[in-house]
This record gives structure tokens, C-alpha cells and sequence, in this order.
């Protein structure tokens, strides 16, 4: 009698192995995990079910389109702002109805695969160690990296200058830098751009094709506080982050701050910062407690100031792109100082997340028939292995042309904005 048994080339046994990948994929604490919200579990709720859409009350919405024979794009859709007043007493309202008007914005997928050189059979004998075994967490790890550094440049509008082993997308004058990226990474919007001056925040400005920035244009609670004001001044600021289960979300509302590991430290540095972070441990015990809240993070008027995992950082010489039109998406070009150099000093953006932020559209593999695929190949008769990991993804941040009443259409990145500020850095970079 045949014992039940599954090969490891199986294809059911590859599903399920593509199944418990992207399990962790969705529930790590990434970025990725950590700003995205659940799926909706009522089927009945078409208007996010009908591309299994997660909620846009959280920086980034994904589109889980697992259908195949789609294409590689997804659309995504922002009703804008309908302004107006209202009709008094008897005065004749029919046919002076409102207009409404939807704009629209769309990204692309495509496949991206790590292969790892799992060793050959005497490598086996050789070793203490089983490559074969080593090779998948390896492989995990690249894709987790990548999918957050990918999102991290999006949001940012910039892949920065800073540069290791630890970086999975290349710098911008990388020749493979487009195709990695898969959608086109677009600089911040005009009315989304601002920079640390004197201690408070500024639209971003150069002078002569120079940074108009000063090496103690540091970030801080000023700026903190700062940030505050203006978003309560501009009209349509990035809308509110609700994460699932917060208590105290319409009544203490408030957006996710990305900062770069210097600029934290400086934040770290106040000497209430204690009570910040006790702050934020309060806020989580009313939130189901939600890891948004947990980890390197201090919660302050009205922002999660939380560590980015990776510093979009701009050295002396390095360019800057930003926008100098409302309504033109073209690109100029900032150098950062040049006597920055001597100091040390650089430039490292930081970035403020509202809801519907970014979008992250998932398409189905012909492997596994969901996004993320396993595999395991034996190559040379069997005496070579190799294992890879891969996923059909992209991602973009979102941006409409906003109907901004008396300023005007706007192009405007939805849920984003943008701010630099100097930092000291090692002399090694």
C-alpha cells in the first residue's frame, strides 16, 4: 500500500508554500504590514470588494486583483472635492445642483524574482551547514526588502544618495533603476514639498539652482509643531490615518510621520521625549494594540513619529528634484550646498502619511495563482540547486489634479507630504 507523500516539485505543494510566503508578506511589521490595513471581511461591501481593496483610511491601499488575462495595469479613482453653498429659504434650487467630477490614476505590475545559488551536492557534504535550508530565509528577506524599500522611495519621491549591501534598488543613475521600480518615481508635488528653515517649515526653495537650506536647519519639536499649524491651515491636507481598532481615531485624529534614523535621534534627543513615547504606548493600549504605535516611535501633536528603516538621503553636490509649478508635473533641479561637505552635513527627507497615500496593486502568478511564488529547481542532473523567490507587484504613490476652490486645479500627491532637513553625518556616509 503507497504511502501519502508530496515531492517537493508537487505544484500543490508550491501553492502552499506561495500561500504561507504571502501570509507573511501581508501580516510582517514592515512598513509595508504596519501601514496597511486589513482586507474587508463583509463581502458585501462592493465598493472595496470589488478588487478585494484594502482600507483607505491607511497610508497605503492595496488592490489584490488575483483575476489572470488583466493586463498589467490597475486604475484607481478620487472623487474631487465638491465646494459650494447652500440655497436659503424659498429661493428656486432645482436645476442648480452641484457638478461632481472624478479624476483618475493608474500604476503597473510586473514580476520581480530572487534566485539563490543553493550549492551543489558536495557543498552538502562539505558544510556544517545545509545551504538548501539557508537559501529560502535568505531569499524571503530580499523580497521583504524589496518591497519596502520600493515603497519607501515611492512615498518619498526619491531614491536619495545613500547606498549599501542593505539596499535592494539601485541609485537613479542605475541603468536598472526604471525597470525596478516598475512605475515612474515621481518628485513631490509643489503644494506637498517643504523644508526645515529657522526652525519651522517652509515651501521648498533653491536659490540659484542651490538648496536654500542652512547646516542648523535641524529637525525638531519646532518643526513638529510647526507641521501641525500648517496642516491645520491647508485646505485638503492628507486625510487622517485610522488604524483598525483606534478608539480615539475621530476624536484625536492623526497622521504617520516617517523620519530618517538621524533625524529620529535629534526628535530622541528633547528631553521630553520619554513622555513621548509614553504617549504613543497609551495610545496603542486603545488602539488593539496596533505595532503602528510600538518599536522606535514618539507620538506628539498629532503625529506617529516613527523610524524609517533606511534614510532617503541627499549629500553635498547631490541634486534634488522638486516641482516648481501648481500644475505642471516637469521636473527641476536643487543641488544640496557644497560646503556641506566639510561639515559632514546632509539632507534626509522625511515623510508625512495621511490615508490613501500610496497604492499597491498584487496580480496573480501563473505559478501559484497569487501573487508570491516558491521555487525550488535542481539544476545539472540533480547535483546543483537553486531556489527563488518571486512576486507580480507595483506600487505608486497617489496623485490627482485637485480642484482646490479659489487656488485652483492642483496637482497634488493625495496623501503625502514631503520634508528635509539637515543632519550630521559620518564621514564615511
Amino acid at each position: 500500500m503507497s504511502k501519502t507523500n508530496m515531492a517537493s516539485g508537487d505544484r500543490l505543494a508550491m501553492t502552499q508554500q506561495a500561500v504561507g510566503l504571502f501570509a507573511q508578506y501581508m501580516q510582517s511589521s514592515t512598513l509595508n504590514g504596519l501601514l496597511t490595513g486589513a482586507m474587508p471581511k463583509n463581502e458585501s461591501q462592493v465598493e472595496k470588494t470589488l478588487r478585494k481593496q484594502t482600507s483607505t483610511e491607511m497610508p497605503i491601499v492595496r488592490v489584490q486583483d488575483l483575476g489572470k488575462h488583466k493586463g498589467d495595469e490597475v486604475s484607481f479613482y478620487l472623487m474631487n472635492p465638491v465646494g459650494g453653498y447652500p440655497i436659503m429659504g424659498s429661493n428656486y434650487a432645482e436645476g442648480r445642483g452641484l457638478g461632481m467630477s472624478m479624476v483618475e490614476d493608474k500604476l503597473r505590475v510586473n514580476q520581480a524574482r530572487f534566485p539563490i545559488d543553493a550549492g551543489n551536492v558536495m557543498t552538502e557534504h562539505r558544510s556544517p551547514f545545509s545551504y538548501r535550508k539557508l537559501a529560502r530565509p535568505v531569499a524571503d528577506r530580499l523580497m521583504r526588502d524589496y518591497c519596502d524599500q520600493s515603497i519607501l522611495v515611492h512615498m518619498a519621491g526619491a531614491r536619495g544618495y545613500h547606498n549599501n549591501i542593505e539596499w535592494r534598488i539601485p541609485l537613479e543613475t542605475d541603468p536598472k533603476f526604471k525597470e525596478i521600480m516598475v512605475n515612474p518615481v515621481k518628485a513631490p508635488s509643489k503644494n506637498r514639498h517643504f523644508m526645515v528653515k529657522g526652525g519651522g517649515l517652509v515651501p521648498f526653495k533653491d536659490n540659484s539652482g542651490v538648496v536654500d537650506i542652512a547646516s542648523t536647519d535641524v529637525f525638531g519639536l519646532d518643526a513638529v509643531d510647526s507641521a501641525k499649524t500648517l496642516l491645520d491651515e491647508m485646505p485638503l491636507p492628507p486625510p487622517p490615518v485610522k488604524c483598525e481598532g483606534d478608539a480615539s481615531a475621530d476624536d484625536s485624529p492623526l497622521r504617520v510621520w516617517l523620519v530618517s534614523p538621524a533625524q529620529y535621534n535629534a526628535f530622541a534627543a528633547h528631553k521630553d521625549f520619554r513622555s513621548f513615547q509614553a504617549a504613543a504606548f497609551n495610545r496603542a493600549s486603545n488602539a488593539k494594540s496596533h505595532p503602528l504605535f510600538k518599536g522606535d516611535v514618539g507620538l506628539w501633536n498629532g503625529f506617529i513619529i516613527r523610524k524609517m528603516p533606511r534614510p532617503i538621503r541627499f549629500y553635498a553636490g547631490n541634486p534634488i528634484k522638486y516641482c516648481a509649478s501648481h500644475i505642471l508635473e516637469t521636473e527641476s533641479s536643487a543641488t544640496v550646498p557644497a560646503d556641506f561637505a566639510s561639515g559632514n552635513f546632509a539632507i534626509d527627507r522625511s515623510i508625512i502619511l495621511g490615508g490613501q497615500a500610496l497604492a499597491e496593486a498584487l496580480a496573480a502568478s501563473g505559478q501559484s495563482g497569487i501573487p508570491f511564488f516558491w521555487s525550488e529547481k535542481e539544476l545539472d542532473h540533480g547535483d546543483k540547486f537553486e531556489i527563488l523567490v518571486g512576486a507580480i507587484r507595483g506600487v505608486s504613490k497617489i496623485r490627482f489634479n485637485i480642484d482646490r476652490g479659489d487656488e485652483g486645479q492642483q496637482i497634488t500627491d493625495h496623501g503625502i507630504i514631503v520634508v528635509d532637513s539637515v543632519v550630521k553625518v559620518p564621514s564615511n556616509g
